[in-house]
C-alpha cells in the first residue's frame, strides 16, 4: 500500500471531537477513496461506504433526500445492521458531487451528530461555487493531490530516518555526498516519467513497464478531457480546448495562455474565459500560477488577472505526452532535449501540494522569474527559479528582483541538477530534489476550512 501523508490528517480528525464533517476535495485518480476506506474501516468497527455516481446510474436513492431523516431511513435499507453510535459507526459518502443537495444536508447531518461522517468527491469546487447553500461552519475542506516526490520516495523503498536525514541536510544547507546526489536525481528523474497517479505508480512499483504507465496516463488524461467537457454546454468546449492546449503552452518561451489561441479569434481576453479558467483550476486538474507586477508580501494584493500560467496537475502527464516511452529522454538528461516544462511543473505542483499560492514576476524590461510564493516568517516575498539545465547560475530577472531594496525580499532560491549547495547574497543555489522541503506554514495550509 502507498504511504500518503494525508493519512493522519484523516485519523487525527476521525478520532478528535470536532463536530465539523471533513471533505477531501480533489481531481479524479488521486487516491481519495482508497485511503479514506483503509482509514475508515481500520479505525471503524461500522464501516458505511456510499457512492453517489453510482446511486446516480442506479436506483436514485438519494436522489431526493433533503431531510436527514430521509437519509437514515435510505441509509437503513443499504446497511441498517452498521448503524450503530457515533463513535463505532462511520459513515463514508464518497462522489457527493453527484448530488449537490447533500452538501447542503451535511450541516444537519453534523449537527444530529448520530454518527461520524466523511465525504469525498471531484469537482468540488465546482459544485460548491454552485451550491446555493454551503453548509458553513459544518464542513472541513480538504485538499488532495497526486503523490508527492516525498511519498514517491516512500514508494521506491526509502523509509522514514533516511528522508528525516535529508530534510536535516536541508535544513543546515549541507550538499549531498556525490553517491547520494545521483541517486536523488535517479529517484527525482523516475519521478519526472511515472509522476505521481497512484495507478501510474503502483503499475511502475510492479512491473516496470513504461508503456504499462503510459496507458494509465493516457487514460486519465482522457477522464481529465472528459471532466472539462461536462461544464455546460456554453462553455465546454473552450473548457477542454484550455486544457489540451496546456502541453503545447509549455513549450513556448513565457508559457503562459494565450487567449486568442483558445478558439484563434483575434480580440479574445482573458475576461472572455475567466468560467472556463476557474473550472479547470477549481476542479484540480489544472494548477495555475498567477502573474505579479508587484513582487511585495503579501503577493495577492498586486495579482494580475489578465496574465496567467497553467499547468498539468501531474508531471507524468506531461512527460507522457511529450516524450512518450522514450524513457531515455528524461533519464540520459540529454543535452539536445528542454526538460524545462517538466521541471517547472513538478516544482509548481509541489509547492501547491505543501500548501503554498503560486505567483510569477513578469515584467516587459526587466524579465520572468518562474515563481514567487509568500513567507509569513519574514513577511516578504520568495523568488523561485527552476533550471534544466546546465546554466543554471544565469537569471538576470532574479538578479534584478533580489537587489531591489523597495521589494524587501530576504532570500531567493534557483534549483537546479547541481549537487553543490550554495550560498550567494540573498541567492541560495539548491539541488532540484530538495522541493520536497518547501512547506508551507502554518502546517494546516492544504485544508481550506468553510466556516
Amino acid at each position: 500500500m502507498l504511504y500518503r501523508k494525508i493519512e493522519s490528517l484523516l485519523e487525527e480528525h476521525l478520532r478528535s471531537d470536532s463536530k465539523k464533517i471533513l471533505l477531501i476535495d480533489g481531481a479524479r485518480q488521486v487516491g481519495k477513496t482508497f485511503i479514506i476506506r483503509h482509514v475508515g474501516q481500520k479505525l471503524f468497527e461500522n464501516f458505511i461506504e456510499l457512492n453517489m455516481v453510482e446511486d446516480s446510474l442506479g436506483e436514485q436513492l438519494f436522489s431526493g433526500t433533503r431531510t436527514t431523516e430521509d437519509f437514515y431511513l435510505q441509509l437503513s435499507m443499504l446497511s441498517g445492521d452498521k448503524m450503530k453510535q457515533r463513535d463505532n459507526t462511520l459513515v463514508f459518502i464518497d462522489e457527493i458531487q453527484a448530488y449537490p443537495h447533500l452538501l447542503t444536508l451535511l450541516k444537519f447531518l453534523a449537527q444530529d451528530d448520530r454518527f461520524t461522517y466523511i465525504a469525498s468527491g471531484s469537482l468540488l469546487g465546482v459544485t460548491l461555487s454552485q451550491t446555493s447553500s454551503i453548509p458553513m461552519g459544518s464542513i472541513r475542506r480538504v485538499r488532495m493531490f497526486p503523490l508527492d516526490f516525498e511519498e514517491f520516495l516512500y514508494a521506491s523503498g526509502m523509509n522514514g530516518v533516511a528522508i528525516s536525514a535529508l530534510c536535516a541536510k536541508f535544513e543546515r544547507r549541507e550538499s549531498l555526498e556525490e553517491n547520494l546526489h545521483n541517486k536523488m536525481m535517479d529517484l527525482f528523474r523516475k519521478f519526472l516519467l511515472v509522476g505521481g497517479l497512484p495507478d501510474a505508480v503502483n503499475a511502475y512499483l510492479e512491473t516496470r513497464n513504461i508503456q504499462r504507465v503510459r496507458e494509465i496516463q493516457a487514460e486519465i488524461r482522457d477522464y481529465y478531457a472528459a471532466d472539462a467537457s461536462k461544464y455546460d454546454e456554453q462553455h465546454k468546449l473552450k473548457t477542454r480546448r484550455i486544457y489540451e492546449l496546456i502541453p503545447s503552452n509549455m513549450e513556448n518561451k513565457k508559457k503562459r495562455v494565450i487567449a486568442q489561441r483558445i478558439e484563434d479569434k483575434r480580440g479574445k481576453t482573458f475576461a472572455d474565459y475567466e468560467d472556463e479558467f476557474e473550472y479547470l483550476i477549481s476542479a484540480g486538474i489544472a494548477l495555475n500560477v498567477q502573474a505579479i507586477s508587484n513582487p511585495q508580501f503579501p503577493l495577492a494584493e498586486s495579482e494580475g488577472k489578465n496574465l496567467l500560467k497553467l499547468y498539468l496537475n501531474d508531471v507524468g502527464i506531461l512527460s507522457g505526452i511529450l516524450y512518450g516511452s522514450n524513457i531515455r529522454a528524461v533519464l540520459d538528461d540529454v543535452r539536445s532535449i528542454n526538460l524545462g516544462s517538466v521541471y517547472e511543473t513538478v516544482v509548481a505542483s509541489e509547492l501547491i501540494a505543501h500548501g503554498h499560492r503560486l505567483f510569477y514576476y513578469d515584467n516587459r524590461s526587466k524579465g520572468e522569474v518562474d515563481y514567487l510564493i509568500d513567507d509569513f516568517a519574514s513577511l516578504s516575498a520568495v523568488p523561485i527559479e527552476v533550471k534544466s539545465g546546465k546554466d543554471y547560475t544565469v537569471h538576470s530577472a532574479l538578479n534584478t528582483l533580489v537587489s531591489n531594496e523597495d521589494y524587501h525580499i530576504q532570500k531567493a532560491y534557483v534549483l537546479s541538477n547541481e549537487r553543490e549547495i550554495r550560498c550567494r547574497g540573498k541567492i541560495t543555489y539548491l539541488p532540484v530534489y530538495f522541493i520536497m522541503f518547501f512547506q508551507n506554514t502554518p502546517s494546516d495550509a492544504r485544508a481550506l476550512l468553510i466556516d
